[in-house]
Parts: C-alpha cells; structure tokens; sequence
C-alpha cells in the first residue's frame, strides 16, 4: 500500500478563514471561529468561541474550559467543566454531564440522563450564595482536593460582590478585590483584544495563586493599556498594595 493511500484513511483538517487559534503559557489552547465548531478531543482550553454559529461537543470528550461562547447553540454530549458558558440555547443531550458556574442562555434543555451542576446567572449571584454558605465550605470533609486552582478565598468574609467593593483589609482580600475587578472588565464587549489577553494572563495567576507568577506580569500587562478604566486602575492599586505588604 503506497503512502497516499495510507494517507486518504485519515480525516482531512480544515481551518476557516478568520480563525485564531492560540496556546497561552499554561499550555491551554484558545480556539475562535466565525462558524460552527465540533470539539472531538478532549483537553483543557482556555476559551472556544463560535462567533455567529454552534459549538457541539461530541460523545466521551472530556472538555476544561475558562469560557465556552456561541452566537447560536452549544450542545453537549460529552463532559464540560467551565467558568463561563454562553449560547442562544445550551443543550445537554443524554448521559452529558456540565459543570458550569456561569451560565447564559435564553433557552437552556436537559435530556432526562443529563447532569447539570452550577448554573448561576452571574458572579453577584454566585458571590451571594457563597456568602450565605461560608460555614459549609469551612466543613468541606478532608477527602475533597482543594488544591485545585479555584478564586482565592481563606477567610470566613466572603468574597467582594461587583460595584460593593470595600477596601482590602489582608493580602488575601486584597488579591480577591483585584480578582473581581479583572473579571468584570473581561465581561466588556469593547475592551481591545490586546488588552484583554494581558489581563487573562494575571486572572489566571490569581486564580492559581501563584505570586511569583502575578508579581511577574501584573504590571506589564496594565502598561500595555492605554486607557485603563477606573475598574483596571483600583484592581492595579490592589495589587500593589498586596506586594507592598509583602515586604
């Protein structure tokens, strides 16, 4: 058998005009298109976005995710893990399982073998809850791993709610403060696509908790900025505050 028959049994790749596709220093993949898209591997992504059509995620594909985006539908028949799900419609098909924070959908469908856990409206919401619920997750029992990357919280206070933001009392707040303001300012549709990739890089330092890592990109990546909110500009403040305490 000669080698371009060996090679007309594999499938063939197409990548559309006009789309990115990027790898970020944790090695998370970053994928954006105008149309569909069908995701038949599993891994951990950073954001997959189908601007104006559906994104489906086939039968035993196992998919992390920081942000899932379709301007149409998003169907799910694998496993989904992530923090942002958005879509006209999300559908969970049979034996699909989703666990999604933050969930945004006109229409949202659940076959009756599906499994849905998450589902808040917006970071308020889940803030709330889990202000309402500090003791429990103080109680959570031994087996369960926190050492996962998760939004820094040791204290008993809860997180800062947007638009309620106090002044950072410890090191700890001082990083949720800027957290929180980070992550409202990624929520806006006319913030630069620079700006934003620079900003991505220290939330995800932060959510990790890794201060080397922040301490060594937070002020380059505000530099870059030319015209930085009054969100950015405290969230900066934030961070200089917590290293200033660090001695």
């Amino acid at each position: 058998m000669s080698g371009a028959a060996d090679q007309s049994n594999f499938p063939t790749m197409i990548i559309p005009r006009g789309t990115e596709i990027r790898v970020n220093h944790q090695g998370q993949l970053s994928i954006r298109t105008p149309g569909n898209l069908v995701i038949q591997n599993s891994g951990n992504y950073s954001e997959i976005e189908s601007t104006n059509g559906s994104i489906r995620i086939e039968e035993n594909v196992n998919v992390e995710a920081v942000s899932i985006k379709a301007g149409q539908a998003c169907f799910i028949q694998g496993t989904v893990t992530a923090w942002k799900v958005h879509a006209k419609r999300i559908a969970l098909e049979d034996k699909a399982k989703a666990f999604i924070m933050l969930q945004e959908s006109e229409n949202l469908e659940l076959a009756r073998g599906a499994r849905l856990v998450g589902n808040f409206a917006n970071e308020k919401e889940l803030f709330l809850m889990m202000g309402k619920f500090t003791s429990q997750l103080k109680e959570l029992p031994g087996g369960v791993d926190m050492s996962s990357p998760t939004p820094i919280a040791d204290s008993p206070r809860p997180p800062s709610i947007p638009g309620n933001i106090g002044v950072p009392q410890t090191n700890a707040d001082a990083l949720r403060t800027a957290q929180s303001l980070i992550e409202r300012e990624l929520t806006r549709p006319d913030l630069p696509a620079k700006d934003a990739e620079g900003l991505r890089e220290v939330l995800y330092a932060i959510r990790e908790h890794n201060v080397s890592r922040i301490g060594t990109i937070y002020r380059a990546a505000f530099a870059e900025i030319r015209t930085p909110s009054d969100s950015l500009k405290q969230a900066y403040d934030a961070l200089e505050r917590f290293f200033a305490t660090r001695g």
